[in-house]
């Protein structure tokens, strides 16, 4: 109760918990997220010959709740406090045969249930239809995993009228769903949970508000819970917009420019504000048909999505002292690296690591420049 367990339900349709033998075989676990790309797993099992079948197969490979395509849920319990890490879809299974007298080992891999998105290419019209909308539309059509939409439409509301262009859809949903989101330097993703068999499907902006985590922790005795820790500042990774591009309704030929990230600062210090003059400038996005004010809002994603990078943290905590796993696409404080460094960051990616005994967790933080907003964190 005061330690942590992980619970793995798996099957077809509606997940079920894993055998006990199944479960006797457990190795390890790995389970990442992030919030541009794939999410997925990959779970680690002995592989043992069926008592009954001998040499025919292992009892792995008879066990139906292993089957490609089969639904996979993964819960750790904390403290007694149970959270969904992962809920996806298995797409591989490998079986390596233990060399020298070593143990036979299966292993299973996944992805998020975004991968059943990203299953059929498709030719698609929207006519009259706004991203935001068409994005909407979309993730209705997957419903049976428990996707529950929440989508921020874009700061600008480019209604394409029919008589002018009519939006198309080359591709897969997911592929199309994160092409729209990329406009205006917004992401899309499935986060597993709140409760398991329900799913957040995401289209938006990156999260920098809300309540922060519980603040990860270096070098300060026992209240340290980060193992590693390094910092990357990227002078080169901000992008400017500056370029002439024609209105689609006007026909004139008018200026697009950026100045500044425009998203809410995690840093005092703004990397941009401070070396504009040594900004890589970028032509804006020519899709055709555009008007000033949607080139516009897609030029401003595209250096908000690029300052958001400047700086990078790269880590390990304990889970078990951090007392929960961290969250990927939200916000997280630091504290005991230095002023330079301290404060708050939007977490991008979190790999969870899972063996008997030990749990882990590798992360990517991001910001926009040095020195924190405030002299406290969350504890």
């Amino acid at each position: 109760m005061l330690g942590f367990n992980l619970t793995i339900l798996m099957g077809p349709k509606v997940p079920i918990p894993a055998i006990q033998p199944l479960m006797e075989t457990f190795e390890s676990a790995e389970v990442t997220c992030r919030d541009d790309g794939r999410s997925g797993f990959q779970i680690n099992f002995k592989a043992i010959r069926d008592p009954l079948l001998g040499p025919l197969d292992y009892s792995f490979h008879l066990n139906p709740q292993t089957r490609v395509f089969n639904r996979v849920i993964l819960i750790t319990t904390i403290m007694a406090i149970p959270y969904v890490l992962m809920d996806g879809i298995i797409t591989n299974r490998q079986l390596s045969p233990g060399a020298n007298g070593g143990s036979d080992m299966v292993t299973i891999t996944g992805e998020d249930v975004s991968v059943m998105m990203d299953l059929e290419e498709k030719t698609m019209e929207h006519p009259g239809q706004t991203e935001n909308v068409i994005a909407a539309k979309i993730i209705a059509m997957y419903s049976q995993y428990g996707l529950i939409p929440t989508v921020i439409p874009p700061p600008v509301a480019d209604v394409p009228v029919p008589t002018e262009r009519t939006p198309v859809q080359r591709g897969t949903d997911l592929a199309y769903l994160r092409d729209m989101a990329a406009r205006y330097g917004y992401v899309f993703y499935i986060e597993s949970g709140p409760v398991p068999g329900s799913n957040i499907a995401y289209w938006g902006p990156p999260k920098r508000l809300g309540l922060p985590q519980s603040a990860i922790t270096y070098n300060m005795g026992a209240a340290s819970n980060v193992e590693t820790i390094s910092f990357e500042h990227d002078a080169l990774a901000p992008e400017l917009v500056d370029g002439r591009l024609q209105d689609g309704r006007t026909n004139i030929k008018l200026p697009v420019m950026t100045l500044a990230a425009m998203q809410t600062p995690l840093a005092r210090e703004q990397s941009l504000a401070m070396n504009m003059l040594n900004a890589r400038k970028i032509l804006p996005d020519n899709a055709g048909g555009l008007n000033i004010q949607a080139a516009m809002a897609r030029a401003q994603g595209a250096t908000n999505k690029s300052v958001g990078d400047t700086v990078t943290a790269r880590g390990t905590i304990d889970a078990i002292k951090y007392g929960k796993p961290l969250k990927a696409r939200s916000i997280v404080g630091v504290r005991g690296v230095g002023e330079t460094y301290d404060g708050m960051y939007y977490v991008k990616e979190v790999t969870h690591g899972i063996q008997k005994g030990s749990y882990k967790q590798n992360f990517t933080l991001t910001r926009e420049g040095t020195g924190a907003l405030s002299p406290v964190v969350r504890v």
